[in-house]
């Protein structure tokens, strides 16, 4: 019988980890070291975010899974714990998500979901509130050209943890003139007209909204960011009080907020897909699939 969740999200923090021969013997004896080395546990971050609940789920969808535990910390204890354990080469199994810097940072691969049990593709969507193509056509269009790729966004991330998220920022477009032209292609400058940015307070949406204000601010916008609550966001740009945002995560982490203000706002189509979440692994770690891990014996 499979345990309960109140059974299998540890709270504190790991213990040592030994790294038992991975690196001899067949794949299925490595499988088996893996998950003694990590006493058959996953590394996670807040507990009762949406990442860990549906880390703790995963575990009642995979047989082998059954006994295995998800260690709830912090983001910042995961990244600890996978930075310690990567300079020592031990095993260690995250639950992650892409965009992230950490996949910039480290030689890391998600493994396979067959279930899905950590959610489906997503993609990053531009949204704007009604009559802004009327209005500013001009920086609409640039709204709507906006598109990049996870590596790009995760640069952006992982420079910013030495820099501000300004000076990140400015660095990737000046490095990256070939795309932002793509952007702005036929875009006329003007003289200190505003615009309105609503973001919400992830790293992800930091990046981009700080990169576009670059962008915009280059052709003479003078350009405002508001960070507020995913729910305020829709709200805002619902009732006029923003022009738009590149941060609505969908179909399934801002679905609900989507639906309940959809027909009050502009869908500008994605700027970002590939968007994911998972369990990830060091990249010299012989496993590929969550089906791989080992059952507790």
């Amino acid at each position: 019988m499979s345990k309960g969740k109140y059974r299998k999200s540890l709270t504190i923090l790991p213990v040592s980890l030994v790294l038992l021969g991975c690196e001899t013997g067949d794949a299925e004896e490595q499988s088996v070291d893996v998950g003694e080395a990590v006493e058959y546990t996953l590394t996670g971050i807040e507990p009762g975010s949406g990442t860990n609940d549906l880390a703790i789920d995963m575990l009642d969808d995979y047989d082998n899974l059954e006994d295995w535990e998800v260690q709830g910390s912090s983001t910042a204890g995961m990244v600890t714990s996978l930075d310690q354990a990567i300079k020592r080469e031990k095993p260690i199994i995250v639950t992650a998500w892409t965009p992230h810097w950490i996949f910039e940072e480290y030689d890391l691969k998600m493994l396979e979901d067959p279930k899905n049990s950590l959610g489906e593709e997503e993609f990053i969507e531009t949204i704007a509130r009604k009559g802004l193509a009327e209005e500013k056509p001009n920086a609409y269009a640039i709204l709507d050209n906006f598109n990049w790729e996870i590596e790009d966004i995760q640069q952006v991330m992982l420079a910013a943890q030495y820099v501000p998220f300004e000076e990140a920022s400015a660095t990737w477009v000046d490095e990256n003139r070939d795309l932002v032209e793509e952007w702005t292609e036929g875009s006329e400058t003007v003289d200190g007209e505003p615009l309105h940015l609503i973001s919400t307070p992830w790293d992800t949406e930091r990046s981009s909204s700080h990169v576009m204000k670059v962008v915009l601010e280059e052709l003479g916008y003078d350009v405002d960011i508001t960070t507020v609550d995913p729910v305020i966001m829709f709200q805002a740009l619902a009732t006029g009080e923003g022009d738009a945002s590149l941060a609505a995560w969908l179909p399934i982490t801002f679905g609900s907020y989507y639906e309940e203000f959809e027909s009050q706002i502009d869908n500008l189509g994605p700027n970002m897909s590939g968007a994911l979440n998972g369990l990830a692994v060091p990249a010299y770690m012989d496993v590929d699939s969550v089906e791989d891990l080992p059952e507790m014996e």
